[in-house]
C-alpha cells in the first residue's frame, strides 16, 4: 500500500481536506506549488508550469500523484487567453510530471487525476455512463484534453485512475455558496429553465473517494464522481431554500440573461448534466451522503 503522496492543486478546498485526511491516515503528503507551503507537517516542492520548471526531488519516494491542479474554470470570463490558462494549467502541469518522471529514478506507481462530468456536454435527461461520449463545447474539450494528458502515463504503465467529478457541495466554497446566497436574502430562484440536471456530490464523499483510489491498487480507469442521487437545478434550490428556511418566490433566471452576464461561462450552470455513480459502486465504494437532503443536513447542520 502507497505511503507517500505528491499532491497537485493542495490549495484548493479539496486538496486542504484531502491532505488532511492523508496525514490522519499516517501517510506522508508532499505538495507541487508555485507558493511555500503554511504546513510545517508537509514538504512542498515548487514548480512553475508556464515556464515547464519543476523541482525534481519532489517525486523522491512517492508511490502515488493525485492530480488537482487546474485553473478555475468560473474564476473569470472565458477569453481565448482564459480558455487557454483553463486547458494548459491541467494538461502541462501532468506532461511536466511525467516529463521528470521519464529523466530519473522514481517509485510512483500510481496517478489519480481529477476531471469533471463537463466532458460530456449538455445531455438533457440522458443518464450518463463512463462510456458516454464527449461533448462538443468547450468544457467537453478542456475534459477531453485534460484525461489524454493523464492518460500519458500508461507508456510509463502507471495504474491511472480518473474521477469525473461533479458539482461538489462544500459551504466554504465552490458552486454551493454562490447558489446559497441570493436564497438566504430571499431572493433565490432556479435558473434557465431549472430542469437541468445537476451531478453533485458531498465533499467527504470527494475526498473519501479519492482515498479508496489510494489504498485500492486494483482500482483504474474512468469513474463519475458523483452521488447516486442527481437534482435537477429547481430541486436543489429548493433543497438548500429548506435547509436555509428560506422562502422561494422570485421568479426563474432567463437564459438569456445568464447569457448576457456570462457570456459562454454560463455553461457551467445552464447545461445539463445527469451522469451515473453505477460503476464507482459496482467498484465497491459505499456513499455517506447518497441524498442531497442528508448532504444538505451536514453541510449546514
Amino acid at each position: 500500500m502507497s505511503k507517500h503522496i505528491l499532491l497537485t492543486g493542495a490549495s484548493g478546498l479539496i486538496g486542504r481536506h484531502l491532505t488532511r485526511l492523508l496525514l490522519v491516515q499516517g501517510y506522508e503528503v508532499s505538495h507541487l506549488s508555485r507558493r511555500p507551503g503554511k504546513n510545517p507537517r508537509v514538504k512542498t516542492f515548487s514548480w512553475d508550469i508556464p515556464k515547464g520548471e519543476i523541482d525534481g526531488a519532489c517525486v523522491d519516494g512517492v508511490d502515488t500523484i493525485i492530480h488537482l491542479a487546474g485553473a478555475g474554470v468560473a474564476d473569470g470570463h472565458w477569453t481565448k487567453k482564459r480558455k487557454k490558462e483553463i486547458i494548459d494549467s491541467r494538461t502541462k502541469s501532468i506532461r511536466l510530471i511525467y516529463d521528470l518522471l521519464r529523466k530519473k529514478n522514481h517509485r510512483v506507481k500510481s496517478v489519480i487525476s481529477a476531471s469533471a462530468t463537463g466532458y460530456y456536454g449538455d445531455s438533457g435527461d440522458a443518464l450518463l455512463t463512463e462510456d458516454s461520449p464527449a461533448g462538443n463545447d468547450f468544457l467537453a474539450e478542456v475534459c477531453v484534453k485534460w484525461e489524454a494528458a493523464v492518460e500519458e502515463g500508461d507508456e510509463l504503465s502507471l495504474r491511472i485512475v480518473k474521477f469525473r467529478t461533479g458539482v461538489v457541495l462544500d459551504k466554504k466554497g465552490g458552486a454551493l455558496p454562490q447558489l446559497a446566497l441570493p436564497v438566504k436574502l430571499a431572493i433565490g430562484s432556479p435558473l434557465g429553465s431549472g430542469k437541468q440536471w445537476v451531478s453533485w456530490i458531498h465533499w467527504h464523499d470527494v475526498v473519501k473517494l479519492y482515498f479508496y483510489a489510494v489504498t485500492n491498487t486494483k482500482l483504474s480507469g474512468t469513474f463519475n464522481m458523483v452521488a447516486p442521487n442527481p437534482a435537477t437545478n429547481k430541486q436543489l434550490t429548493q433543497a438548500v431554500a429548506k435547509q436555509l428556511h428560506r422562502p422561494l418566490w422570485a421568479p426563474k433566471v432567463p437564459k438569456l440573461v445568464m447569457e448576457l452576464l456570462f457570456g459562454e461561462m454560463s455553461l457551467a450552470v445552464l447545461e445539463s448534466t445527469k451522469a451515473s455513480s453505477q460503476k464507482i459502486e459496482d467498484a465497491g465504494f459505499k456513499f455517506d451522503y447518497p441524498e442531497l437532503a442528508g448532504a444538505l443536513k451536514e453541510i449546514y447542520g
